[in-house]
């Protein structure tokens, strides 16, 4: 088992704002970051959502599918429902080879209205989580008997976002859910990744990689500012140019098999895709190596 180092198309093309690099083909995306270097792909809005048409999007910059976000609905209906919902998605991934499912809950999530100031995220009380954890645990075992490993997405504007959060989530699911550990969500919820990297080793199957810019972070937090508003305004870059620890992160993750993805959403119009890709892919490779995580 080895580690993959994938990208996600959020650099060239913004899924919640897609105005966002909303003129860049997909095409584009995957040719840069092919010449990068990048061995595979997230999904985004822009991808054909067949598998063969999927595959003849990618054959030709030999790129693999690595997953894909799914937006769940658990506080609203149940884990059968949720399965009913997933089955195209996951069907999909199957059929592309991926091996984890990138979930997260969205039924009252806000990240993706720039008019609410994350202040107004939702939260869980113990009797929410309790419920939601048994759900999640649901659908977790139903993927994974299919040969896919649901791995949560914390992330901002959501009811998993805070480091006590996760503690939360993790303490109510079963070892069939595991964590996505994206470093630039932990660090701008206030949690150390390195930390959750540590204390969650085992139930880690995927992390995603973005850096913070701290004044901006400051800034966002200080005029409650909302998610999209913030990565709009240059919140999160690449690794390397920003201030969360990699190396920290990655000698918390002994052994750790598997893709690592950068994600890291910024303005195209300001922070050109292909300049920083190339950045952030080199910091992290490098990263790596010294860690000893790949030789």
């Amino acid at each position: 088992m080895t580690i993959n180092i994938g990208a996600n198309p959020i650099g060239w093309s913004n899924d919640d704002l897609q105005e966002l690099g909303g003129d860049t083909p997909l095409e584009t995306c995957l040719a840069e970051a092919r010449s990068v270097g990048f061995e595979g792909m997230e999904l985004g809005h822009k991808f054909p959502r067949t598998a063969p048409e999927l595959r003849k999007a990618l054959a030709p910059f030999g790129m693999a599918c690595v997953s894909g976000w799914y937006s769940a609905n658990l506080l609203t209906q149940d884990d059968r429902q949720e399965m009913a919902t997933l089955r195209p998605h996951l069907d999909l991934l199957k059929a592309m080879g991926s091996k984890v499912l990138v979930f997260a809950e969205t039924s009252n999530a806000i990240h993706g209205d720039i008019t609410r100031p994350l202040s107004q995220r939702p939260t869980l009380d113990d009797a929410g989580w309790a419920i939601f954890g048994a759900r999640v645990t649901a659908v977790a075992e139903a993927t994974l008997r299919e040969g896919v490993r649901l791995v949560y997405h914390h992330h901002m504007g959501t009811i998993v976002q805070s480091e006590a959060d996760i503690q939360a989530f993790m303490a109510n699911t079963g070892p069939a859910v595991h964590l996505l550990l994206d470093t630039g969500h932990a660090t701008w919820g206030g949690a150390d990744p390195a930390l959750l990297a540590a204390r969650y080793r085992d139930r880690i199957s995927h992390v995603h990689t973005k850096d913070v810019r701290p004044a901006v972070r400051q800034r966002a937090q200080a005029e409650d500012w909302s998610f999209l508003k913030s990565v709009v305004e240059g919140v999160y870059t690449v690794p390397g140019d920003g201030c969360v620890d990699f190396a920290a992160v990655f000698r918390a993750l002994p052994g750790y098999a598997g893709w690592v993805v950068i994600e890291a959403e910024q303005d195209p119009a300001r922070a050109n895709p292909l300049t920083y890709a190339r950045m952030g892919f080199t910091h992290l490779q490098n990263v790596l190596r010294e860690t000893g995580a790949i030789v």
